[in-house]
């Protein structure tokens, strides 16, 4: 309960305070921590009495030759609970010190408290964490499962959607303020929101229309862009029965990958083209490229020129106006193209085998 990295804590917070030295004693009498670091691991025995007695102590200078590693001063038992879980001495003259000696005990007290409950928010969270990580995997239910549900008041009955957040840039690890603020300011009190690594959460969304789910989303993306300078991409799954969340999950993922930019969000109800780009391995795709678009690699004049065919839909007349060059410059441009990849632009499975090139490429270039 009371560790020496607790303590060191709690004689920090406490130093701001008052001047003089202090030490905190655990229940076998030896001090774990102290604003004189030559004092730690010492047997201190006015301390171990009052873990004893279960109440302060005012050493005196007689005491310093009586006790053994003891300075004249106060000490005070710690209570956690009803028991005692350690001793803080406050080192001085006794008429001094005691008039706050019950104060700072008291402030200790809180402390220890507040780090208690911390813990257990911290121990709970991973607990959630671990079940709805057990959940996404599981293919065939257990009893097991339903009694962690229960534990954890979720309703199984309900459909739902997985939603992946994930970082973008490099921004630092989400802190504990920011988790806690993302917590706080999900609206809806019956999704399940957990932690998924240090740069994601996941939220497994109760049936909520797609309209307001973005809406939602949005908000979330502005006041986090605002009050911690950190952006998100958001991965959506599709609402499913609770039996079978890990298709949402992998359709959460899947839609996450296509979200490029920090603030997108990405359903993968909408994908289409996409979900076969997602599919491909990166080997295929290097082969793709490899036996269609590698010879024009280096050749940038005439990549731009494909890639502004593509963004001008097929239109020879709009691709020569955005590139500013004669519609006949660029008929000898998309020869010059066939003549390097026997692909003819004007024939569909060559145009869309070359779409596809170009994509992969582009993707490989941004990665």
């Amino acid at each position: 309960m009371l560790s020496p990295h607790l303590a060191k804590k709690i004689v920090s917070d406490v130093r701001r305070l008052i001047h003089e030295d202090l030490i905190i004693v655990d229940t076998h009498g030896i001090i774990i921590a102290s604003t004189d670091p030559t004092r730690i691991g010492q047997f201190h025995e006015g301390a171990f009495l009052v873990c004893q007695e279960k109440q302060k102590r005012i050493i005196t200078k007689e005491d310093e030759g009586k006790l053994k590693g003891v300075k004249a001063g106060i000490n005070l038992p710690v209570f956690f609970h009803g028991d005692v879980i350690g001793v803080i001495g406050i080192t001085g003259d006794p008429a001094n010190v005691s008039p706050y000696g019950e104060l700072l005990k008291k402030m200790t007290e809180l402390l220890i408290q507040e780090n208690y409950y911390t813990e257990q928010l911290q121990l709970e969270a991973r607990a959630l964490e671990t079940f709805v990580f057990d959940w996404l995997q599981a293919r065939e239910w257990s009893p097991s499962l339903h009694e962690r549900a229960q534990l954890f008041h979720i309703d199984l009955a309900c459909s739902r959607r997985v939603i992946i957040a994930e970082r973008t840039g490099k921004q630092a690890t989400m802190t504990i303020e920011l988790w806690k603020y993302i917590q706080e300011n999900w609206e809806n009190r019956n999704d399940i929101i957990v932690r998924w690594g240090d740069d994601r959460f996941l939220i497994l969304q109760t049936n909520t229309e797609k309209e307001h789910t973005v809406a939602q989303i949005a908000r979330l993306q502005r006041t986090l862009a605002q009050k911690y300078n950190v952006t998100f991409r958001f991965g959506c799954g599709k609402m499913t029965d609770a039996q079978h969340m890990h298709r949402s999950y992998q359709q959460a993922e899947r839609a996450l990958r296509v979200a490029k930019r920090p603030n997108d969000i990405v359903f993968d109800e909408d994908l289409r083209l996409e979900m076969c780009f997602e599919d491909l391995s990166p080997t295929t795709k290097q082969e793709l490229m490899k036996r269609t678009i590698e010879p024009l690699i280096h050749d940038e004049e005439l990549l731009h020129t494909l890639r502004t065919l593509f963004a001008n839909d097929l239109s020879l007349k709009r691709t020569a106006e955005a590139l500013h060059i004669h519609i006949n410059t660029l008929h000898y441009r998309l020869k010059k193209i066939q003549d390097y990849t026997k692909l003819n632009v004007r024939h569909l499975e060559h145009i869309i085998t070359l779409y596809l090139a170009i994509r992969f490429l582009d993707e490989t270039t941004k990665k």
